[in-house]
């Protein structure tokens, strides 16, 4: 059982010096090493802690052989299977093969122990022993494990949020993703502050990983319309707590994406959405040979819904309907004053179920979410709207519009 370092580049404000509170941050030292003077090294994993779920960071200086400190910093989940962690950073005791301390966890400040003996052996060290926490104890059997440099260990931290501030456009970063970073003593309040609102906040970002107790920074997805991302983000730049804002990776694909003039699409600095729609619909209709049902904006990210319903085609005797569901999404081409759109249209979602009166037919559809759809291209959907609104596709090889 292997925990791996998962962390952000802020994880090495938690790795040296650390001072006697646990929750106290380590700074990393500035100047290299001197020859013959003390050396910094890391081990990032320990087996047997935590049933291998612990994110494990062990610093130790030496002199020579020699360890004359050493700080232990473990992220772990409060209780089996759950999503939240807890971390303590203690400062060990140093009595030849044996590092010991004590402390308290950050967040549920559960009292810690630790024990540990340590045995080199060539360029593999072992660790044995138990460490404490509350009434839980593990005991921990780790062989062959290898250490870093410092220059090795400051070389495997990542530290890209996936956030841009202020992009030059749409093209790296979806119109309707946007993320925000705020402090960890400031993140509830900043989440309660979005009930209400037009926005949807994406659950797996409400989970505070290792790497953000590590920061003392969360990361907050959102989904938002693209007409009002930009003020949104104004907006939370100046909340308390908050460090960074911006536009992230989303929903659209450049492969599916329409850049077209914005003239024909406009009521004063409005997007005309429904005729748009209309429009759109229009061409899908007969690309996919299905009669229109609906078209819808969701309010909070402006996304497009499309409805058709066709005659099943596989066993016409049956008289089956086929429901095509199409997902869009119409924004500017990038933030601010611009005189494009873009479209980016979904790969049909096809179900087909027996809508005849009198007794029906049961159906089931094993088929996987994740099959494409079996028309090729949408039968010239996308190149259908190129030609609708007069638009451009994205050159992937270029890396530019065509």
């Amino acid at each position: 059982m292997r925990a791996l370092l998962v962390c952000s580049t802020a994880v090495l404000a938690a790795l040296l010096a650390v001072p006697p509170q646990a929750s106290a941050q380590m700074k990393l030292s500035p100047k290299a090493t001197a020859p013959g003077g003390p050396e910094t090294r890391y081990f990032t994993s320990i087996d047997g802690l935590m049933d291998g779920n612990a994110d494990v960071i062990l610093k130790e200086t030496r002199q020579g052989k020699t360890v004359t400190a050493a700080v232990l910093d473990v992220c772990y989940p409060i209780a089996k299977n759950s999503e939240r962690k807890d971390r303590f950073v203690v400062n060990l005791q140093v009595a030849g093969q044996t590092l010991t301390g004590t402390t308290q966890s950050i967040s549920e400040k559960s009292p810690v122990s630790v024990k540990l003996t340590r045995k080199q052996s060539g360029d593999t060290f072992e660790f044995r022993g138990q460490i404490a926490i509350g009434q839980a104890v593990t005991e921990v059997t780790s062989p062959d494990n290898s250490d870093l440099s410092e220059k090795e260990f400051l070389d495997s931290q990542t530290s890209d949020d996936g956030i841009t501030p202020q992009p030059k456009d749409f093209t790296d970063v979806s119109p309707e993703a946007i993320a925000v970073k705020v402090k960890l003593d400031a993140a509830t309040d900043f989440l309660k502050s979005l009930k209400g609102q037009e926005v949807e906040v994406t659950l797996a970002s409400l989970n505070v990983g290792c790497d953000a107790l590590r920061a003392g920074e969360q990361t907050i997805n959102m989904s938002v319309d693209p007409e009002r991302a930009g003020a949104l983000l104004a907006k939370f730049k100046a909340m308390p707590g908050v460090t960074a804002a911006g536009w992230t990776a989303g929903m659209t694909e450049m492969d599916r994406t329409i850049r077209f003039p914005a003239a024909d699409w406009r009521e004063g600095d409005k997007i005309n959405r429904t005729k748009l729609a209309t429009a759109v619909s229009n061409v899908l209709s007969r690309t996919l040979a299905a009669k229109p049902v609906s078209q819808t904006f969701n309010p909070a990210t402006g996304k497009l819904k499309l409805v058709f319903k066709r005659p099943n085609q596989d066993h016409p005797a049956l008289e089956l309907t086929d429901t095509i569901e199409v997902t869009g999404l119409v924004s500017p081409d990038k933030p601010g004053t611009t005189d494009k759109l873009m479209l980016w249209i979904g790969s049909p979602a096809t179900t087909t179920a027996d809508e005849g009166s009198g007794a029906r037919l049961n159906l089931s559809d094993d088929a996987s979410a994740d099959e494409e759809s079996d028309l090729p291209d949408d039968n010239g959907s996308i190149e259908a709207l190129v030609k609708e609104l007069k638009g451009q596709r994205w050159d992937a090889d270029k890396s530019m519009w065509k």
